[in-house]
């Protein structure tokens, strides 16, 4: 393999006149990934698909005739999935966790018809709606580590 420079963009040579595009991100699966290995790229990149969802959602999502209990689980099976896909393998940092928080309490107000300036407690919302914290689910979600596994496959 032979790293190739030519107009800003870096390639690698693979032989049979195939070259291949260094990359510093890219969609896999769904979930994007960046060579540094960390979240940044794919939270924001779930928190974009999320709020496409929810407008998409919005008649249903605001609607006063549905009740709150039924718009949370709308909310947690159709936009809240979405948004968390494919974190069970996320390497999470505070900047993350702040950053899905701060975008599922501003869907949560706006399903409630509540403004930022009314000062009801995250906690309180979430509770009218049925929700735990996003955090707390990631948390629920992640894959065990094989190696901490306290249990043996033998019994």
């Amino acid at each position: 393999m032979i790293p190739v420079i030519g107009t800003g963009h870096i390639s690698v040579d693979i032989g049979f006149n195939a070259n291949l595009e260094l990359v510093d991100k890219f969609c896999y699966l769904g979930d994007m990934l960046s060579v540094d290995g960390d979240a940044d790229a794919a939270v924001e990149n779930r928190i974009r698909i999320g709020w496409n969802k929810l407008r998409q959602l919005v008649p249903f999502l605001t609607s006063k005739d549905i009740s709150l209990k039924v718009k949370g689980r709308l909310y947690s099976s159709c936009v809240r999935s979405i948004m968390l896909h494919g974190s069970e393998t996320w390497p999470i940092r505070e900047e993350n966790r702040v950053a899905l928080q701060r975008a599922e309490m501003r869907m949560v107000r706006w399903m409630c018809g509540v403004k930022l300036q009314d000062r009801i407690p995250s906690k309180g919302l979430r509770e009218r709606l049925g929700l735990d914290d996003i955090i707390l689910v990631v948390q629920r979600n992640r894959f065990p580590c094989m190696c901490c596994e306290k249990k043996t496959i033998l019994g």
